[in-house]
């Protein structure tokens, strides 16, 4: 069963920066896509980056490009979400999944949910 725990969250300032962790237990994240996705409160959840596993190719929601860094490292079987110039939008609880989807979900299935971690951005 593939079992990923988010990690990295907290509060920070507007324009301050947070790097969440994605670690695998189970799997080899490797062999996988994988992705950030997040809820912020009566919003739907909504995928914000993922990398591909054959080139390491990431893909960003615009509302985050340039701002957000994804990234994996295979030897730690940990994959990164380096989050900059962090904004009050930007509140929610982030969750990482074995799989790829940016912007809208809803059509997608995924496997059960972690806890994810708390990014809040408020001065």
């Amino acid at each position: 069963q593939v079992q990923l725990v988010e990690s990295g969250g907290g509060l920070v300032q507007p324009g301050g920066s947070l790097r969440l962790s994605c670690a695998a237990s189970g799997v080899t994240l490797d062999a996988y896509a994988v992705g950030w996705f997040r809820q912020a409160p009566g919003k739907e959840r909504e995928g914000v980056s993922c990398i591909l596993v054959e080139d390491g190719t990431p893909f960003y929601l615009d509302s985050v490009k340039g701002r957000f860094t994804i990234s994996r490292d295979n030897t730690k079987n940990t994959v990164y979400l380096q989050m900059n110039s962090l904004q009050p939008d930007d509140t929610a609880v982030y969750y990482c999944q074995p799989i790829c989807g940016i912007g809208s979900i809803a059509h997608m299935t995924f496997h059960s949910w972690g806890q994810g971690t708390q990014v809040t951005v408020s001065s």
